[in-house]
């Protein structure tokens, strides 16, 4: 149909992948970076209410996370399907891939509501009998769900800037819907300007604005920036191919976001049998680490489209550009985080107001866990780029090495030794194992995808034409 007809090709076929990378990740780790912060402040705002508040909400955190990982995951599939399809000039199928996708993270938000009532008492009633704490936890994971509708949208529709390289806009609504979470934080916890205060439930409130403030900001951005894509939902219609498609992709994506609360809870049995404080450590470790990670996440998110789009493009030699520039910049990134923590461990942990004790455990287990970031920097970039060729697998099998297969048991032997410092060295040990891994992925996606694709447009399809033409003036000349 001609109004699918493009008459230039998209900058993520066309622009120099340098300063196409940085244009559109940078945007995305200044909103990752965003998000970091406020995860902290919250936390800040709602410790004040006092304990027992703070623990309701950080047991309610599970299945809140559950929520971010559902979406986030099929937003990674959107991405990759919509930024293929894009590639191949089949704009139709992208503009049916926005649709469904935006169908099956609603589908996702009434699966949750619906859980909540029927589970939710009986979810508290299994981590805890305190009264109180049970009070705090509903009242924050109740609103959390039955208005988390815009969480699923924001995350849809940022995935969508994304795929057609709009990442400034979805740096805009992301952004905005932080910000605007932590202004209200306070003024509904604690019933400033005039506001009755609501405590856990004005927590739940706030952020529950933030993220539909954000999903208006995506869908105004997309419906008057986004040009290469004209979804329409009234004539809508769902596609079990199309979800089927989103759900290969993204599922191993949901599985590895869903890892980091089973490995959080996990690795606190562990650690809680040394001493609480060692637990308090890890959880203070895990905040921090974010500030770290969160840039190399908010760049994979730039990457993924890039190589899904020069991928359905065929364009070989752009991809083993990004992957270039990915890896490259994931290192610098985790460089400085390492010395951070090698440099300044007392420091960072004294922001949380660390007792002796804790500074005697946290800063040894600051300077251990810290040698593996540079390799987590590697497999990161990589496990997200499996995922823009469609493998989803690889992708899952890296992050069930790092954060299961290997890390667990590791970490559950070196308990049995009565050292709690060696307990944190399963990380670089863990990641050691899954950069082999990822080393073997990697040459068997570049020998069986990349360089089998006829980059008719690049280097290698110039190079195979002047190899051919060059045989051929030999056999002439024999």
């Amino acid at each position: 149909m001609d109004k699918f007809k493009k008459p230039q090709e998209n900058k993520m076929g066309t622009m120099p992948i340098n300063r196409l990378l940085i244009s559109m990740s940078v945007p995305m780790m200044i909103s990752m970076l965003v998000q970091a912060l406020y995860n902290i402040v919250d936390s800040i705002f709602v410790a004040q209410i006092d304990e027992k508040a703070l623990t309701g909400v950080s047991l309610a955190f599970p299945v809140q996370s559950l929520m971010i990982a559902i979406a986030v995951g099929s937003g990674v599939g959107i991405n990759a399907l919509v930024s293929r399809r894009l590639g191949e000039k089949r704009f139709e199928e992208a503009n049916q891939t926005a649709e469904n996708g935006i169908f099956l993270n609603m589908l996702h938000y009434l699966l949750f509501a619906g859980l909540a009532i029927l589970f939710m008492k009986q979810f508290f009633l299994s981590q805890t009998n305190d009264p109180e704490i049970i009070r705090h936890g509903q009242e924050y994971l109740y609103v959390i769900s039955f208005f988390g509708l815009g969480k699923f949208l924001q995350i849809t529709f940022e995935r969508l800037l994304q795929s057609t390289g709009l990442s400034f806009y979805s740096m805009i609504s992301q952004g905005a819907g932080a910000v605007i979470n932590i202004i209200m934080d306070p003024i509904l916890i604690f019933g400033l300007l005039g506001l009755p205060a609501m405590g856990t439930k004005g927590a739940a409130i706030a952020t529950v604005i933030g993220q539909s403030i954000a999903a208006s900001l995506g869908l105004y951005f997309n419906l008057k920036y986004n040009k290469e894509l004209q979804f329409s939902l009234k004539k809508f219609q769902p596609r079990l191919q199309i979800l089927k498609d989103i759900y290969a992709i993204g599922i191993p994506s949901i599985l590895m976001m869903s890892l980091a609360s089973f490995l959080n809870l996990a690795m606190n049995n562990i650690l809680i049998a040394f001493t609480p404080t060692a637990t308090a450590v890890f959880g203070i470790y895990f905040r921090l680490q974010s500030f770290v990670f969160m840039p190399i996440f908010g760049m994979n998110n730039g990457m993924v489209p890039i190589i899904g789009y020069n991928y359905g493009a065929r364009k070989a030699d752009r991809i083993k550009e990004v992957l270039r520039l990915g890896v490259k910049y994931a290192l610098s990134i985790m460089f400085i985080g390492t010395i951070l923590f090698q440099l300044f461990p007392e420091q960072l942990l004294s922001m949380f107001n660390a007792s002796p004790e804790m500074l005697k455990i946290g800063i040894p287990a600051m300077r251990i866990i810290s040698t593996h970031f540079i390799m987590a920097g590697f497999t990161i970039v990589m496990s997200s780029s499996f995922q823009a060729f469609g493998l989803g697998k690889y992708s899952l099998i890296i992050s069930l090495i790092r954060q299961v297969i290997v890390l667990l048991p590791v970490a559950y032997f070196m308990a049995q030794t009565g050292d709690l410092n060696l307990v944190w060295w399963a990380y670089p040990i863990s990641e050691a194992v899954s950069v082999i891994v990822c080393l073997f992925f990697l040459r068997v996606v570049t020998k069986n995808i990349i360089n089998r694709l006829d980059d008719s447009d690049g280097h290698q399809g110039e190079k195979r034409k002047m190899k051919e033409s060059n045989q051929q003036v030999i056999k002439a000349e024999k």
